[in-house]
C-alpha cells in the first residue's frame, strides 16, 4: 500500500505499491506517448485538410516535444511548492481543453499552437509521477516502482498509432484528439478520487526564482544526480535515433514489407518493457546498481558491434536485428534503476529533479534523433555509430559513478 510515513520511517522500505496507484502513474505518464504517436496516421490527412506547408505537419510534433521539455522544468519546482494533487488536476484539465482546441483547428498554426499547450501540460503527469514515486518509496523498491511503470507506458507507443487509424475511421482526425481529451478528463478524476497527497506541507519549498535557477545549477554540477542522469538520457537518447531511423532502416534498406516492419518494431519494445519487468524480480534478489552494471556492460558491447554489423553486413538482417533487440532490451534494465539512483539523494526536491531529468532526456533524445537524420546516407551506419556512442558514454559515466559510490561508502564506514 501507499505509505504517507516521513523519509526516514523504516517502514517505506518494506512498502508494496498498490496495483491501482501504479496504474494510475502509469496513465499520468503516458502523457507524452499518446500524445506522440496517437495522431501520426492522420498526418497526411491533417495535411490535406489543413492546407498545411511541407514540414509544418513536423512542427505539430517538435513543438510538443518542446513542450514536454520546457513544461517539465516549470511543473516540477511547482509541485515541490504546492504539492503533486494541485497541478496534476491542473494539467489533465489544461490538456483536455488544448486537445479540444486541436479537434476545432482549421488552420495548421492554431494546430501548432494547440500542440505545443498541449505538451507543456501533458509534461505534469510525467514530472510529477517520478516525484510521487520519489516520495513514497526509498530506493529499491522505486527501481521496482519504476519498471512497473515502464510497462504502462511502453504500451502506449505499441498500440497508440493502431488506435489512432482506427478512430481516423469512424470520426475523422479530430476524433483523435476528442479520445485524447477524454482519457485527461478520465485521469483528472482518477486523481481528485484516488490519488493521496504524497508531498506534505512540511516537506514543501518555498524558493524564488532565483533559488530555483540555483537549485537547478547545483543539481546539474551534483555529480550524485549526473552521474546517473545522464546514463537515463543517453539510454533514451538510443531510442530515440532508433525510432527516428526504423522506418527507412528496416522498409528501405533491409526491404521489409510495412506489415513485417510493425511486427519488428513491437518485438523490440516488448524486448525493452519485458526486461523492465524482469527488473522488478531481479531486484529482489540483487543490488539495483549490480543490475545497473551488468545490464551497462552488455549494452555498451552490443552497442560496439553495431557499427561493425552495419559497415560489413555481416549476418544480414537477422545479425543486425538481434543486436539491436539486445541493446534495446538492456535500457529497459537501465532506465529503472538510473532513474531510482538519480533520484534518491533527493527527498525533498523530487520535483525538481524529475523535472532535470525529464527535460535532459528529451534534449539527449532530440539531439540523437536529428543527428541520424541530418547524416542519413541510405544505410544503417549513422544510426549505429549514433547508438554506440550513446551506449559508450552511459558504461563510462556509470563506472565513474559507481567507483565514486563505493569510496563514499568506504569513508563513511
Amino acid at each position: 500500500m501507499l505509505l504517507q510515513d516521513q523519509p526516514t520511517s523504516p517502514r517505506r522500505e518494506a512498502a508494496r505499491p498498490a496495483f491501482r496507484f501504479i496504474l494510475l502513474l502509469g496513465l499520468l505518464d503516458a502523457f507524452g506517448p499518446l500524445g506522440i504517436d496517437m495522431y501520426l496516421p492522420a498526418f497526411p490527412q491533417i495535411e490535406r485538410d489543413l492546407k498545411a506547408q511541407a514540414g509544418a505537419m513536423q512542427l505539430t510534433l517538435s513543438l510538443f516535444l518542446a513542450g514536454l521539455a520546457v513544461g517539465q522544468l516549470i511543473c516540477g519546482p511547482i509541485s515541490d511548492r504546492v504539492g503533486r494533487r494541485r497541478p496534476l488536476l491542473f494539467g489533465s484539465a489544461a490538456f483536455a481543453v488544448a486537445c479540444v482546441v486541436c479537434a476545432f483547428a482549421r488552420s495548421i498554426e492554431a494546430l501548432i499552437l494547440a500542440r505545443f499547450i498541449m505538451g507543456l501540460a501533458g509534461a505534469t503527469g510525467m514530472v510529477i509521477a517520478r516525484a510521487v514515486v520519489r516520495d513514497s518509496f526509498e530506493e529499491a523498491e522505486s527501481a521496482r516502482v519504476y519498471s512497473m511503470l515502464m510497462l504502462v507506458i511502453g504500451i502506449a507507443p505499441i498500440i497508440s498509432p493502431s488506435v489512432g487509424g482506427w478512430l481516423m475511421g469512424f470520426g475523422g482526425w479530430g476524433l483523435i484528439f476528442w479520445a485524447l481529451a477524454g482519457f485527461a478528463c478520465l485521469c483528472g478524476l482518477a486523481v481528485a478520487v484516488g490519488l493521496p497527497e504524497t508531498h506534505p506541507a512540511e516537506r514543501r519549498t518555498r524558493d524564488s526564482a532565483a533559488e530555483l535557477a540555483s537549485r537547478y545549477a547545483g543539481m546539474i554540477v551534483d555529480r550524485r544526480f549526473m552521474g546517473y542522469a545522464a546514463p537515463v538520457s543517453l539510454a533514451l537518447g538510443m531510442i530515440f535515433a532508433y525510432v527516428a531511423s526504423a522506418p527507412s532502416l528496416f522498409m528501405q534498406i533491409f526491404g521489409l514489407s510495412p506489415n513485417a516492419f510493425s511486427l519488428i518494431f513491437a518485438s523490440n519494445a516488448i524486448g525493452l518493457i519485458g526486461a523492465a519487468q524482469v527488473n522488478r524480480w531481479l531486484t529482489r534478489r540483487y543490488d539495483t546498481h549490480v543490475i545497473l552494471r551488468v545490464a551497462s556492460l552488455v549494452n555498451a558491447a552490443s552497442c560496439l558491434l553495431l557499427p561493425l554489423l552495419a559497415w560489413t553486413g555481416a549476418g544480414g538482417f537477422p545479425a543486425f536485428f538481434a543486436n539491436i533487440f539486445v541493446c534495446l532490451t538492456t535500457v529497459g534494465l537501465i532506465l529503472p534503476n538510473a532513474t531510482a539512483a538519480a533520484m534518491a539523494p533527493f527527498p525533498h526536491q523530487a520535483g525538481v529533479a524529475s523535472a532535470l531529468l525529464g527535460t535532459l532526456q528529451f534534449a539527449v533524445g532530440a539531439v540523437t534523433g536529428a543527428i541520424v537524420g541530418v547524416f542519413h546516407n541510405g544505410t544503417s551506419l549513422p544510426m549505429a555509430l549514433t547508438i554506440a556512442a550513446c551506449g559508450t558514454c552511459s558504461l563510462a559515466i556509470t563506472v565513474a559513478s559507481e567507483r565514486r559510490k563505493a569510496q563514499a561508502v568506504a569513508v563513511a564506514a
